[in-house]
C-alpha cells in the first residue's frame, strides 16, 4: 500500500519557522510531524506501508529530500517524490501524484496529526474517510454519514447538517478510480470556494456512482498549522510522552512535563512545564515553559513563555513571548 503526502505549502502560518524548514518537518517533542503522521499509520493500520510518496514544492531540495528519504527507510517503505508546481487546491494536489495512483492508496495531509485506540480495517469499502468530532462544523469539510456509510460532504456548512469533520486522512482501494475522478475535476475546471479544486468534489462523485465509503473515527486530531497550534499540540505530546523519572541538571529546577532531547545543557535555570528542548541545546540561567526551544539554540538570561526559538538562534536577556527563526541573534540590553 502506498501512503501519499501532500506537501508542497510553504506552511506561511508558521514563520518565520517554515522560512527555513517546511511544516511537516519542524519538531514535535523530538520527532518531525511528517514521521509522526508515518508512525501513527503503522500502528493503527491493518495495512503495511510499502511506499511513501512526498509531494512537494518546486524549490524543495536536498536538504529536504534527505531526512524524508531517511524517515522512509527507518520505516522500512521507499521513497518517492513528485512536485506540485502551483498551489491549485487538495484534488490538484493529490492529482500531481499521478502516476502513483494505483492500487491501494492513502492520501494523509501533513499537518495533521491524529490517534486512536483501535486498529482501522479497510475490508467492505471502497474508501475510508478518518473524521473528528467537532463543536464548530461551519470551520471544516464535513461528512454526511448514515451509520458508518458517508453519504455526501460539505465544505465548511454555515447550516449545522453533520459535526464530523474531516481530518486529511483518506484509503481508497483503487487508486486507479480516484484518478479518473480527480482528473475529471481538473479537465472540467470543477472549482470550489476560492477558485481551487476540491478533493470533496472528487469524493461526491465517487459516491453517487455508487462507491461505498466508510467512517473511521479518531480519538485525537491535533493541528500543527499555525504558531499557537504548534505549542499546543507540542505541549499535549509531551505531556503524553513525559519521561520518567526526570533528567535531573545541577542547579535547575525541571518542572514536568517536558521533552528534553540528548545533550542540551542547563545550567541555573528553571525549565516547564510543557516545553520541549530539541538536541544540542543550551539554556544558562533562564525560566522557559509552555515553549519549543529547537536544537543548537542559545538561551541565556531570558524569562520566556508560548515562545518558539529557532535552531542554532541566540537568545539573550529577553523576557516575554518571542517567536524567532532559524540562525538569529536577538539581545535585550
Amino acid at each position: 500500500m502506498k501512503l501519499i503526502i501532500p506537501m508542497a505549502g510553504r506552511g506561511t502560518r508558521v514563520r518565520p519557522h517554515s522560512n527555513t524548514v517546511p511544516k511537516p518537518l519542524l519538531p514535535v517533542a523530538g520527532t518531525m510531524i511528517v514521521e509522526r503522521l508515518v508512525e501513527t499509520f503503522i500502528r493503527t493500520m491493518d495495512r503495511n506501508i510499502d511506499e511513501i510518496v512526498y509531494i512537494l514544492g518546486p524549490d524543495f531540495g536536498a536538504d529536504i529530500k534527505g531526512p524524508l528519504e531517511q524517515m522512509s527507510q527507518r520505516h522500512g517503505a521507499a521513497c518517492t517524490f513528485r512536485v506540485q508546481e502551483v498551489a491549485l487546491g487538495t484534488a490538484h494536489a493529490v492529482y500531481c501524484a499521478e502516476e502513483d495512483l494505483e492500487g491501494e492508496v492513502i492520501i494523509a495531509f501533513a499537518d495533521t496529526l491524529f490517534d486512536s485506540k483501535e486498529v482501522f480495517r479497510v475490508e467492505g469499502a471502497d474508501s475510508v474517510i478518518w473524521l473528528k468530532k467537532v463543536d464548530d462544523p461551519s470551520r471544516f469539510g464535513v461528512a454526511v454519514y448514515e451509520g458508518d456509510q458517508i453519504t455526501g460532504f460539505v465544505e465548511k456548512p454555515q447550516e449545522f447538517i453533520s459535526d464530523l469533520a474531516i481530518i486529511g486522512v483518506y484509503y481508497f482501494k483503487d487508486g486507479e478510480k480516484l484518478k479518473e475522478e480527480l482528473a475529471y475535476v481538473i479537465d472540467n475546471d470543477i472549482k470550489g470556494p476560492g477558485g481551487e479544486y476540491f478533493l470533496t468534489e472528487a469524493l461526491d462523485r465517487m459516491i453517487r456512482q455508487g462507491k461505498i465509503f466508510k467512517t473511521a473515527t479518531v480519538d485525537e486530531w491535533l493541528d500543527c498549522g499555525t504558531l499557537p497550534a504548534w505549542l499546543e499540540t507540542t505541549g499535549v505530546i509531551v505531556e503524553k510522552e513525559a519521561a520518567t523519572p526526570l533528567p535531573t541538571y545541577e542547579g535547575s529546577t525541571i518542572v514536568p512535563p517536558v521533552y528534553i532531547a540528548e545533550g542540551v545543557v542547563i545550567e541555573g535555570s528553571t525549565v516547564g512545564p510543557h516545553v520541549s528542548i530539541e538536541a544540542g541545546a543550551q539554556i544558562k540561567g533562564s525560566t522557559i515553559s509552555n515553549s519549543i526551544v529547537r536544537e543548537q539554540a542559545q538561551l541565556s538570561g531570558c524569562v520566556i513563555e508560548q515562545s518558539t526559538v529557532g535552531a542554532h538562534t541566540e537568545l539573550t536577556n529577553y523576557t516575554g513571548v518571542i517567536h524567532a527563526g532559524d540562525h538569529s541573534i536577538i539581545e535585550s540590553k
